[in-house]
């Protein structure tokens, strides 16, 4: 995702919506298009402007910020950010996409934030149509011990982050491939719709899994850790593929 996510801030202390304007100003994927001290003020806004994502404490005077969200148009995820931590139940119960308890710290927050940023990836590649050039693109040329070798996309099982290296385990290969390339890179050379990064060191092939046990998916009798970062995207693949 080239452009950056349109969100909103609402929080009645004015120390509290400093330190989120400080924190979106640091988190390069984050516009901020507004700002507010009440949740009436907010609701106006979102219902007459671009938003995707709110960040919004949750107890505030004349509009709560769990009524709120209640209100807003149903396409804005939510992100709640308050000091008491028995809204939380209720916080998922309305489709928030994560709970912040204060202090939160910079980490904290983008992590909350990373969540949106792969949910509206996530919607995006399912409801665009798939473009020739994806559609023309069945392999890769990566280099490894100085040569240039051709991998077909549909035998590659998962791919292992190593610092600056990555290991590509291919169908049908005892051993990896290893490349001279960031996980980050080959990434964003992978179509959205075949492959899923599903930890901060692995990206699999989404039709080469065979189970899903506990918090792993088993590829090839591996077992390839699902992260808590990226939990939330992979259960939504895994709910629109199940009967």
């Amino acid at each position: 995702m080239d452009r950056k996510i349109k969100c909103v801030l609402v929080d009645d202390e004015p120390i509290a919506l400093a330190l989120l304007e400080k924190y979106v100003s640091q988190t390069h994927f984050l516009e901020l298009v507004g700002k507010f001290s009440n949740a009436k003020t907010a609701l106006e806004f979102v219902e007459n402007n671009e938003v995707e994502v709110v960040f919004t404490d949750i107890q505030m005077p004349d509009l709560s910020g769990m009524e709120f969200s209640k209100m807003i148009p149903k396409n804005i995820k939510l992100v709640f950010t308050t000091a008491f931590d028995e809204y939380a139940v209720e916080g998922f119960r309305v489709d928030a996409m994560d709970y912040l308890l204060k202090p939160f710290d910079l980490i904290e927050f983008q992590k909350a934030a990373f969540k949106v940023k792969e949910w509206i990836e996530l919607v995006q590649s399912k409801n665009s149509p798939t473009g020739e050039e994806e559609n023309a693109k069945k392999f890769l040329f990566v280099k490894s011990e100085y040569k240039q070798i051709k991998i077909d996309l549909d035998k590659i099982d998962f791919i292992e982050g190593l610092k600056d290296y990555a290991k590509i385990w291919i169908t049908d290969q005892p051993k990896p491939i290893l490349t001279l390339m960031s996980l980050k890179k080959l990434e964003e050379e992978l179509p959205v719709n075949q492959f899923m990064r599903i930890h901060r060191s692995f990206i699999i092939s989404l039709d080469k899994i065979e189970k899903i046990e506990r918090n792993q998916v088993v590829i090839r009798d591996k077992f390839v850790p699902i992260s808590d970062q990226h939990k939330e995207v992979f259960q939504e693949y895994v709910k629109r593929n199940s009967v």
